[in-house]
């Protein structure tokens, strides 16, 4: 068995929304398992709302769903409940990212789906985590980005603190989710038992920023950890510059012609470049301003000097060493009016447009067939849809 389908044959409930849970989810599914997606009847999993809309879509629930089959149910209603449990025989996960207790009254707590599904892999996601006093609270990624102290630590030159727009918070919350999925679904093959994950984004944020969060805790206010690292103005652009040991310090002298500082006392050494790190970028700005990037990275590269341009991310996607590694996959969307990158995943056969696997699924588009595997009829599936319970 191929490692991109090590997971072909196992069924996986996904109730939650967003992008954490989903997002884990999803990459099961790129692993082989069926993901069955269980949408609210109006508007769906709430990420198909947020931003410019291609259909019933966006560009946070597309990259978080493909691969995925999507029913819509209505799971006030008691028929509606009764559904959901028909899809739970036989599953292998169950993940739903509603806030504490939330789940509990529609009738899907962990202790009752392990009552009659006691091998299965029940996945919790929440904001601020299962117990405690805000556990009740709703949160998003900008939230724990700020309560964690994120935010807080990314100060930028105005001297302002800056949420980071990359969402790190839900994405790290995901890939820890899927790694304890994929643990706790080893550990079942010898135990035959199932467990709860609880998952988190503030257990998350608090992972992703493990180094910083130790380093101040243990230091306090941190100095830079090396000099004369940083961000400078080219003359059509910038650049990033990474000199964290001596060897690199001097190959950065000689690619840039300042052999005379290598035995500056000042610099020396690397707490002597720390302490007069100012005074040293005070040097080298105007002279990495005064040429263009592709002249300083052929001099930086040649004596191996850490550095890369800064790229928007249109420039990144056009970048020759990206469509050579293959890291982008290239679809299409009926609802999108120009081909959308998505990023292949680690471990995971590359994305192209043909492939189920790459689109991801329309509000309850999936519903009648799932029901007709799950044994109803077409009376029965006649009905529930009149009654407003599937969607379709």
């Amino acid at each position: 068995m191929h490692s991109n389908t090590a997971y072909a044959g196992l069924k996986v409930i996904d109730l939650s929304q967003g992008v954490a849970g989903p997002y884990c989810a999803m990459l099961l599914a790129q692993h082989g398992a069926d993901v069955i997606k269980v949408e609210p009847m109006e508007g769906g999993d709430w990420s198909r709302g947020l931003g410019v809309r291609y259909g019933d879509q966006t560009a946070y629930s597309i990259p978080a769903n493909v691969g995925k089959r999507s029913i819509a149910l209505d799971l006030k209603s008691d028929k509606g409940r009764a559904v959901l449990w028909r899809l739970v025989h036989g599953a292998d996960v169950f993940l739903q990212g509603f806030r504490p207790g939330v789940i509990d009254r529609l009738g899907f707590g962990y202790p009752a789906v392990i009552a009659v599904a006691p091998s299965i892999v029940y996945v919790s996601i929440s904001g601020f985590g299962q117990t405690g006093p805000l556990a009740e609270r709703p949160a998003m990624d900008p939230v724990l980005q700020g309560y964690t102290g994120l935010i807080s630590e990314n100060v930028g030159e105005d001297g302002i603190p800056h949420r980071v727009p990359v969402i790190p918070v839900d994405m790290t919350c995901a890939l820890y989710a899927f790694s304890a999925v994929a643990a706790a679904l080893y550990a079942r093959r010898d135990s035959g038992r199932g467990t709860h994950i609880e998952a988190s984004l503030m257990q998350a944020a608090a992972g992703l920023q493990v180094v910083r969060m130790l380093q101040t805790y243990l230091e306090g206010e941190l100095r830079p950890a090396a000099a004369p690292s940083g961000i400078y103005r080219t003359a059509d652009g910038w650049i990033n510059i990474i000199v964290a040991r001596q060897h690199e310090w001097v190959a950065l002298c000689e690619a840039l012609a300042l052999d005379t500082l290598v035995a500056d006392p000042r610099f020396a050494a690397i707490d002597g470049r720390i302490e007069n790190a100012e005074a040293l970028r005070a040097l080298l700005r105007p002279l990495l301003a005064a040429r263009g990037f592709a002249a300083i990275s052929e001099r930086l590269a040649a004596h191996r000097v850490m550095h890369e341009r800064l790229n928007a991310y249109r420039e990144f996607l056009e970048q020759p060493h990206v469509a050579a590694s293959g890291a982008i996959g290239w679809i299409t969307h009926e609802h999108v009016p120009q081909t959308m990158p998505l990023p292949n995943i680690i471990g995971a056969a590359p994305f192209h447009t043909d492939d189920p696997r790459a689109k991801a699924p329309g509000l309850g588009e999936h519903g009648t067939r799932i029901l007709r595997e799950h044994g109803y009829t077409e009376t029965e599936i006649a009905a529930l849809t009149a009654d407003r319970v599937l969607g379709n």
